[in-house]
């Protein structure tokens, strides 16, 4: 989730789902990331939009699918018509990527590390 008040929207969640949480610094500057856990384990996630998005983008969810290496199903994904919308990168718990599909639906690719 990428939400314009993000403090509010994982209260409502937490309320709504009975999700706890895990907060994990992203970098300088950057705020944390918040794990939404379900009997301990992490099943979404969540953080402040960055202020460089334009105000006309409001808050939303997007769907991760795990991937095993990040780097060659994105490849894959390229290959059989995707567009490549960030490139596979690091982050503190893993690596991701995002993508659309030939038809303009947005994904990302992601692998955690082992906690």
């Amino acid at each position: 989730m990428n939400s314009r008040g993000v403090e509010k929207a994982k209260q409502f969640y937490k309320k709504v789902f009975g999700w706890g949480e895990k907060k994990s610094p992203m970098g300088e500057g950057q705020g944390d990331y918040t794990e939404f856990q379900l009997s301990g384990e992490s099943i979404s996630g969540g953080m402040e939009m960055n202020p460089m998005v334009p105000k006309e983008v409001p808050s939303y969810w997007m769907v991760y699918f795990g991937v095993a290496d990040v780097d060659k199903a994105h490849q894959k994904a390229v290959s059989l018509g995707g567009k490549e919308m960030l490139p596979p990168q690091d982050f503190p718990g893993g690596r991701f990527s995002i993508l659309s599909d030939p038809q303009g639906a947005a994904f990302g690719l992601m692998i955690t590390n082992p906690s």
